[in-house]
């Protein structure tokens, strides 16, 4: 049980690294295909969460948020 705890620690810990490596975000935006997560925090981690936009799940939400946006602006 301990060696199973020891491992997912150290994948988190490994995971959190990567979304503090200068070379995986571009600009404002995190870039990391190896990273599975959808949300990750930003290098600053003061600053909140951001999305993975290596993720075809992150366009996904941005298309939506966009959809949602314009339909409010048509509709009113």
């Amino acid at each position: 049980m301990k060696k199973i705890q020891m491992k997912k620690d150290l994948s988190n810990d490994f995971l959190n690294t990567m979304s503090r490596e200068t070379g995986n975000w571009k600009g404002l935006f995190y870039f990391n295909s190896k990273d599975p997560r959808l949300m990750v925090p930003k290098s600053v981690s003061s600053l909140g969460w951001t999305l993975n936009f290596a993720s075809p799940y992150a366009w996904l939400i941005v298309a939506l948020i966009c959809i949602i946006i314009v339909g409010s602006v048509i509709i009113a």
